[in-house]
């Protein structure tokens, strides 16, 4: 059995009381003391610290860098605003998603965020087909800060971080050396991702969690927490089979990669994601509130009516909301079933529950624009 590997943050985790799981190879924090529903509840009110150092980072060199990765991707890259960072996902040859990452114009270079689980596969992929400088960061950690408190948190170290907008990416000194800062994250509240040196990040840490509006995060948590934003989680909402398009994740793909754009395609999969774009798609990724209490958790059967027998679809996550008091569901449903409003029913333990077809996100986003 391979050994799990630990964060810089390991032994600050265990001092505070976190239980600790397997995760995407790694040992990491899934609950606090304080509970999941109360580490939820505090991102959504103050603030939270989240430990996600088992993300990859990468270093792209290079004046091609750009138009480089644009080969693998399906964002506008070469236009990129020097600052600025955008959402976006690697693709297969059959138009799937390999990985969704963060890619930021740092000026002379790309800094990319890729997926735990995904990281080795992405960094050889990366090596294959990319011919630019790659550099592999294993000297830096990765926390997140969100919450609505975290701006005046993280202004308390670094002043600066007040002045950024979603989606602004700054390098800043500190007293904590040299911290590469992005206004993001994935719990839908405004907050920031900080990459700082190993040899600093426990005491960064401990800083930030000696501010009263700040609890430590896990991963339970933060996995609700995305889910109440309608947000993926690699894996589970999309994966290699899933087209961007399926995933109602097109606002993704800048108008310059569109077809008519002035660099249609030119990415893996875009015979099949373009002709989504014109016709549609057979199947869509929905958000949904089953009725009562329970969840309607990952892998749960979808129908159209109470006694039909064939699948329409199936539920990829599912868990209580604490913010919206109530369960709450993403996944695939053939697309005459995915309008708004529509009544399905999931197969709870061999009852046939219904379900309402919503929008996303379940709760409003609260990034600062």
């Amino acid at each position: 059995m391979t050994e799990l590997k630990t964060t810089a943050l390991h032994d600050l985790h265990n001092w505070i009381g976190a239980k600790m799981v397997p995760f995407a190879g790694y040992e990491m924090p899934v609950q606090y003391p304080a509970g999941v529903m109360k580490e939820h509840l505090h991102t959504r009110a103050k603030a939270g610290l989240f430990d996600v150092s088992h993300m990859g980072q990468v270093l792209l060199h290079g004046s091609n860098a750009a138009a480089q990765l644009e080969t693998l991707v399906t964002v506008e890259l070469q236009k990129l605003a020097d600052g600025r960072q955008r959402y976006g996902f690697f693709t297969n040859d059959s138009g799937g998603i390999l990985d969704d990452l963060m890619i930021a114009n740092r000026g002379d270079h790309l800094f990319v965020v890729v997926n735990a689980a995904c990281k080795e596969a992405d960094i050889a992929h990366m090596k294959v087909h990319l011919d630019c400088e790659i550099e592999v960061i294993d000297d830096r950690s990765l926390m997140a800060l969100q919450g609505p408190a975290s701006e005046k948190v993280l202004a308390n170290i670094v002043p600066a971080v007040s002045d950024m907008r979603f989606m602004d990416v700054v390098v800043l000194q500190s007293d904590f050396g040299t911290l590469w800062i992005s206004r993001s994250g994935y719990t839908g509240e405004d907050g920031y991702e900080i990459s700082v040196e190993n040899e600093h990040a426990e005491k960064l840490a401990e800083t930030i969690l000696s501010d009263a509006d700040v609890l430590p995060i896990g991963l339970g948590a933060r996995d609700s927490l995305r889910l109440e934003a309608g947000l993926c989680l690699y894996g589970n909402d999309i994966d290699e089979t899933t087209s961007p398009i399926e995933a109602g994740l097109q606002w993704a793909i800048q108008k310059s990669r569109r077809a008519g754009g002035e660099r249609e395609g030119g990415f893996p999969g875009a015979e099949r994601i373009l002709n989504e774009f014109a016709n549609g798609v057979d199947r869509k990724r929905v958000g949904l509130l089953p009725e009562g209490r329970a969840p309607m958790r990952a892998g749960t059967a979808l129908f159209a009516d109470e006694s039909s027998q064939t699948p329409i679809g199936h539920v990829t996550s599912g868990a209580f909301g604490p913010t919206i008091e109530g369960p709450m569901s993403m996944g695939y449903v053939a697309s005459p079933h995915a309008a708004i409003d529509t009544i399905i029913f999931g197969d709870v333990r061999g009852k046939r529950l219904p379900a309402q077809v919503v929008a996303m996100p379940f709760t409003p986003a609260n990034f600062k624009r």
